[in-house]
This record gives C-alpha cells, sequence and structure tokens, in this order.
C-alpha cells in the first residue's frame, strides 16, 4: 500500500466574552497525557501536523453517501447524500447536498484550514447564511453529525499539543490534543478539546474525541475502513458516536468520482443557493 496515496485519503472573536471564557477555560484545560515510551518533540509534532495538513486527495471529487442514523432506543434511519470536495488556497473546501425532503439545511458548504467556515442553505431558504459557532453542534439531517463534525476545525486549531505515539486499534498512531480558540470555547464552553489520533505510516486521521468539563470523551469519531479505488484511496466508513446517549451514526461512502475539475462557482458561497445543479454532469460510480 502507497503511504503517499494513503495519505492522502484524509477526508474544519467575540473580544468581550475572550476573558471570561479565557479563565473559564483555563480551569478546565485538559491536562496532556504524553506516551509513557518514546520522546515526545514537540518540534516534530508540529512538522508532522503540518504534512499531515497538506494531504489530501488529487483533483476534485464527487461522492455519494449514506448517513445511517442507529439510536440506542428507537428505530434506525438512513439518509443519502452527494459530497463535492476541492481544495483552495486557505484548505479543504466541501460542499454537502441533502435531497430537498431531508429536514433542516440543504445544502452546506465547509471551508477548512486556518480560516474556516461554513454556509448553509435550508430547504426553503433563498440565501446562504453564515454558520456561527453555536451552531456548528446543530444535528444535521435528523442524525448526530453536525457541521462541526463535517469541518473537523481541530486539525487546523494553534493551540496544540503533541502527546507522541500510542496503540490505536492495534496500530501505533500520534496523538494529539488540540484546544478550542476562545469563540468556539465561548460558544462550546462543554468542549474542552479534541485528542486525535494520525496513523505513524500513512499520516491518515484514525480517530478523534472530543472531550468535556471534565476531559471525558462526550463524543468519539472513529474512521473504520478504507477504499482503493481509481487510482486513490479514501475513507469509505466513519462511526460518529455519542458516550452519553450511546447513539451512533455510520457516514458510508458508496460511490466516488475523482480526479475531476469542477467549476469553482460550485464553491462559491455568494452562489451557494444557485450553484448549478451537477447531478446529471457528474457521473459517479457506485462501489460494488
Amino acid at each position: 500500500m502507497n503511504a503517499r496515496r494513503l495519505g492522502r485519503c484524509t477526508v474544519f472573536a467575540l473580544a468581550f466574552f475572550v476573558p471570561v471564557f479565557a479563565a473559564a477555560q483555563s480551569r478546565v484545560r485538559p491536562e496532556p497525557r504524553y506516551a509513557f515510551t518514546g520522546k515526545v518533540d514537540q518540534q516534530e509534532g508540529r512538522r508532522l501536523l503540518a504534512d499531515f495538513r497538506r494531504l489530501g486527495l488529487t483533483g476534485d471529487y464527487a461522492l455519494d453517501f449514506t448517513l445511517r442514523a442507529m439510536p440506542r432506543r428507537g428505530e434506525e434511519r438512513t439518509v443519502a447524500g452527494r459530497m463535492y470536495g476541492t481544495r483552495n488556497d486557505i484548505g479543504p473546501m466541501t460542499l454537502v447536498e441533502f435531497p430537498p425532503d431531508t429536514p433542516g439545511a440543504r445544502r452546506i458548504l465547509v471551508q477548512n484550514g486556518p480560516q474556516s467556515a461554513v454556509w448553509t442553505v435550508p430547504v426553503d431558504g433563498a440565501a446562504a447564511a453564515v454558520v456561527g459557532p453555536e451552531q456548528l453542534f446543530t444535528p444535521l439531517a435528523g442524525t448526530d453529525l453536525t457541521a462541526f463534525d463535517l469541518q473537523m476545525p481541530f486539525l487546523f486549531w494553534e493551540d496544540c499539543v503533541f502527546e507522541g505515539v500510542v496503540s490505536v486499534r492495534g496500530r501505533p498512531a500520534h496523538r494529539f490534543l488540540a484546544y478550542p480558540p476562545p469563540e468556539v470555547a465561548a460558544a462550546r464552553p462543554t468542549l474542552t478539546g479534541v485528542r486525535f489520533y494520525l496513523d505513524t505510516q500513512f499520516l491518515a486521521l484514525v480517530q478523534a474525541e472530543e472531550l468535556g468539563p471534565d476531559a471525558t470523551t462526550v463524543k468519539t469519531i472513529s474512521v473504520l475502513d478504507l477504499k482503493r479505488t481509481q487510482d486513490q484511496w479514501i475513507v469509505r466508513s466513519i462511526d460518529l458516536r455519542d458516550e452519553a446517549t450511546r447513539n451512533k451514526t455510520r457516514f458510508h461512502i458508496v460511490g466516488a468520482a475523482l480526479n475531476l475539475q469542477l467549476p469553482r462557482v460550485v464553491f462559491s458561497p455568494d452562489h451557494l443557493p444557485v450553484s448549478p445543479e451537477l447531478g446529471a454532469e457528474v457521473q459517479v460510480a457506485p462501489f460494488r
């Protein structure tokens, strides 16, 4: 398995609040858990993060997916959707589309990187709306998936500590602990950090854990498997588990079109409500 190609699969201020919430956050700031073995070099950790942030799929892409909501109690339900992706000067950019009858947002545009942002278009909306920090954690399409999960902004948070190499599901992984910036801490004071893991061989994200006020895990994002298609490796399945309710949502890729060159207008916030429908133009090959 080619390490470079697999690495590419890794498929984001309110000034008057800052003093108050910075002090509150400092009281619950989780302490790093450094690995017992090996040298924990923060400079090496920064280099690994910089390399990881540059990785991505070659070219633009379109992915058909399903969201399978699996509540601890109640009936399961499945929502289908399509995702378009590219990369600009800031970082990865993703457009997610749900069917018109899906509750909530019809389209979601996600800009990741150091200057991250999210925009949505409701089913009956005539204009795109910027998603504030509070709305990042609102469930989408009746599942446990949120815009925060789609964006994964913690991968670019500046306040980040390298904890060393640990074992995750039998494989060695670089472990990091990222602390939310002031605007996220103000909007979500119960989120005190995100601990995430990058595979040491392929530098791909394998797991992330959202931490609560007592530093315990409140939500886990787990990459389950990968698939090689059209000469590239992509993430095939991801589980999102709410540790309090034990509800789970599975994000599953069912088809892909890679190495595309999509019109830039597709990823323009100003044109989000009227962006061209690409369903007929982009032929996504279903997986067998």
